[in-house]
């Protein structure tokens, strides 16, 4: 039984060139490792997104629930970060 299955896929030429360049650099040995780490990376970082979703974010919207008090108003977030960024100069 087969592991892989063979596609096709159409992509902009300039995708296409940088895959093309970086199997001519010796990054890869061919265009389908390049597509793969892409895919890997792109997984990745959607299971990354995924558990940021489940541990945090739900988390603070749920304490935000059952404390509405806690809520920030626009004015108050647009002053807050005003004061992080003026720290950074």
């Amino acid at each position: 039984m087969r592991t892989t299955q063979q596609m096709s896929i159409t992509l902009p030429n300039e995708m296409a060139d940088a895959i093309r360049t970086k199997v001519r650099a010796g990054e890869y040995a061919t265009e389908s490792e390049v597509i793969r780490e892409g895919l890997r990376a792109l997984l990745s970082r959607d299971r990354a997104i995924e558990s940021w979703l489940q541990n945090q974010v739900s988390d603070a919207y749920d304490a935000l629930k059952m404390d509405p008090s806690r809520a920030l108003t626009v004015e108050q977030v647009r002053a807050r970060l005003a004061s992080e960024h003026d720290k950074t100069r």
